[in-house]
């Protein structure tokens, strides 16, 4: 029998994150103590800007013991974990392009089309408006 392949990063992040969102809605459900109205309650309550300490006390144990469990589940699959001691660990930035994309050209002026908006506005075909009067 031949050795399991080894999983991707991704493949162990996918496995970390739907097991997650699955524990996550159980502890909802227990939260609303099985009953819907209150479970669709929960649900609309949480937005964007929902801090750790808004959600229902299972649903924050749920997540908790889900931090827990990934970074566990991480070490096992052979990923290296460390601790960030508050410095950065990227590279300090440099004034050139990022990520290695060419630099556009510098733009030159163009005599023939002023880098100024029209003063007709949009859809006037640059014709100067009449004065009021």
């Amino acid at each position: 029998m031949a050795p399991a392949m080894p999983k991707s990063a991704t493949e162990v992040m996918q496995e970390i994150l739907f097991a997650t969102v699955v524990d996550a809605m159980g502890a909802l459900r227990d939260s609303a103590g099985g009953l819907p109205n209150r479970m669709i309650g929960a649900l609309g309550a949480i937005h964007a800007n929902t801090a750790h300490a808004d959600l229902p006390k299972e649903l924050q144990d749920a997540i908790a013991a889900n931090v827990r469990a990934a970074f566990t589940r991480l070490l096992k699959e052979g990923y290296v974990v460390t601790q960030n001691q508050g410095q950065p660990q990227r590279p300090a930035p440099s004034n050139g392009p990022p990520h290695g994309r060419p630099s556009a050209p510098p733009r030159r002026p163009n005599p023939g089309r002023p880098d100024r908006p029209r003063s007709g506005g949009p859809g006037r075909g640059g014709k100067p408006r009449p004065p009021k009067g």
